[in-house]
């Protein structure tokens, strides 16, 4: 791929972090379009758009609307071609791991100096993948949170919006209203994302959801 006339999504909820990253980077990618988005919803949003075809998406883990590692589990499983680094403060040999497990095609911690940043992201578009120096990747044990990211990576994009706002809390009605569709749409969409997780309700999806939330331990 040459390093020309790339279309780049910056998904990041500092305003101040996605401008700082975009200035710095217009000098290595000068032909670059730059495409900004603040949440998850705003990055289907982005995605969404007509006649734009993306060559890279620089993903922050802990967006709204995120819920740890499930944006990039999604991304992965509904834009298989769509290169995604993830670009985080949690710097830890475990977040590392599940992100690159998960499908990310580089992971590049924020204090990273932008010589490095530039490194990192010539050598993703170039088809490889990129780490911190001195990283080693530890395996990924078959866990329930391995077993949950395989069901979310199940769900049509629709459906991970709805699951998305139920973990915000809001109610059928609301749903169908923000989304322009019927409550009857809504609960189809419910009953298909129960069946997909393996639960039984609401709360249970919400709980699964959860699981992909970073480990406690790797906030440090």
């Amino acid at each position: 791929m040459k390093l020309e006339n790339l279309n780049i999504i910056i998904a990041d909820d500092h305003p101040l972090f996605r401008n700082a990253l975009r200035q710095a980077l217009t000098s290595a990618f000068e032909h670059a379009q730059w495409y900004e988005a603040d949440s998850a919803d705003a990055l289907q949003s982005v995605l969404d758009a007509q006649n734009t075809s993306y060559d890279l998406v620089l993903l922050d883990l802990q967006m709204p609307g995120s819920h740890g590692y499930s944006t990039l589990i999604h991304l992965r499983a509904h834009y298989p071609d769509l290169p995604v680094v993830v670009i985080s403060a949690h710097e830890d040999i475990n977040t590392i791991s599940r992100a690159i497990h998960y499908g990310s095609s580089g992971f590049i911690p924020k204090s990273a100096s932008m010589e490095t940043l530039k490194e990192a992201l010539s050598a993703v578009l170039l088809g490889d993948i990129w780490l911190p120096a001195g990283a080693e990747i530890i395996p990924v044990e078959d866990d329930d949170t391995d077993k949950m990211a395989s069901k979310l990576s199940d769900l049509t994009p629709q459906q991970y919006k709805v699951l998305q706002m139920f973990a915000e809390g809001l109610l059928n009605k609301q749903i169908a209203y923000d989304l322009g569709v019927s409550e009857a749409t809504i609960k189809a969409h419910a009953t298909a994302i129960f069946r997909k997780l393996g639960v039984r309700n609401r709360t249970q999806a919400v709980i699964a959801l959860a699981q992909l939330e970073m480990d406690k331990g790797d906030l440090s």
